[in-house]
């Protein structure tokens, strides 16, 4: 085996081959951030074939209708950034399951809610937030395919389209103010679309898990006036789900970025990460350790390989068994009772 990567992680592996991980007995996460403890993750590396025959296929999501999210223009909006658009040029060659739809220019946001089946229906919902750098949305491969998934394993998947390109003081302000506004939305309208409103979570990917994080660490107060009775439900997250986040940490990668601001009342988290992150692995360590110093439930999951902005697609990688690792998470932590 190889000596462990950097400082920040070693992994010890009841059987391994160059070419295949089969099992982890444990993985410890060592950070500076977490001053001499170790972040314990449940890796759980399973054969890398599993996944492939695991996921249902790409089905078509029974069709939804988009909800505005304000009822008027959202706050700041200027309307002058241009019409909202797929910036993915055509590519016949292509093949149709390796597209990926890039959103941009987004001045409307809105969710939209993907139902599982009635049999299969938990009352659980997951606000999901595509990745894209804070410049577009990856709708498809970080949106549409994951709320297919969620009903799978019968969660609601509530699709937020949200303000890109970054703009205010910060590349995060306007998605914030439509995360918050969102998870609020949700929880007020439970009753009326059948939800649980204590088993309302947020998921996302890369930039969206940064966005999913600075709403699970900023829900207490609105950052924008209150437009009617739903922003006057909470926006706290019951759940938090991070896939390969960005950004949560600092420049020298071994603190929280300033706006991530952890405490005991942060939401518990599953979170997934690969150690040849061009984003940086640190992202998951660093969060997780501070989840762990604040006495909040946290699993984690540290992969050898995968990169970045791998979705759902199956890979021969085993951090395409995330969604595995996921889907157990969410039934040990009770999220997927019945009604």
């Amino acid at each position: 085996m190889r000596p462990a990567p950097r400082r920040f992680i070693s992994c010890v592996y009841r059987h391994c081959r160059e070419d295949c991980f089969v099992e982890i007995a444990v993985a410890r996460v060592l950070t500076e951030f977490a001053m001499k403890n170790f972040v314990r993750c449940a890796a759980a590396l399973s054969a890398m074939t599993i996944f492939a025959s695991s996921l249902p296929a790409q089905e078509a999501l029974p069709a939804a209708t988009p909800i505005f999210l304000w009822p008027n223009t959202a706050p700041g909006e200027k309307g002058d950034i241009g019409d909202e658009h797929d910036t993915t040029p055509p590519d016949p060659q292509k093949p149709a399951a390796d597209y990926v739809m890039r959103i941009g220019n987004v001045t409307k946001p809105t969710i939209t809610i993907f139902r599982p089946s009635p049999e299969k229906e938990t009352g659980a919902a997951v606000v999901v937030c595509p990745g894209g750098a804070y410049n577009i949305l990856a709708y498809n491969k970080e949106g549409t395919e994951v709320c297919a998934w969620l009903n799978s394993i019968g969660v609601t998947g509530v699709l937020l389209k949200y303000r890109v390109p970054g703009r205010g003081q910060f590349r995060y302000s306007a998605p914030l103010q439509d995360a918050q506004r969102a998870l609020g939305l949700v929880r007020f309208r439970a009753k009326e679309w059948n939800l649980d409103p204590q088993r309302i979570g947020i998921l996302g990917f890369s930039a969206g898990g940064h966005l999913a994080a600075t709403l699970s660490t900023n829900s207490e107060t609105r950052t924008y006036p209150a437009v009617d009775d739903a922003d006057k439900t909470s926006c706290r997250p019951d759940f938090t789900m991070l896939l390969y986040p960005a950004y949560l940490t600092n420049k020298e990668l071994n603190a929280l970025a300033p706006e991530i601001k952890v405490g005991p009342q942060t939401p518990p988290a599953f979170v997934v990460q690969t150690v040849d992150d061009n984003i940086h692995v640190e992202n998951a360590i660093v969060y997780a350790g501070a989840l762990r110093a604040a006495g909040v439930p946290v699993e984690l999951h540290i992969y050898p390989q995968g990169g970045h902005g791998y979705g759902l697609r199956p890979s021969h990688n085993a951090v395409s068994g995330w969604p595995q690792r996921a889907a157990a998470w969410l039934g040990a932590q009770g999220w997927l009772k019945a009604k």
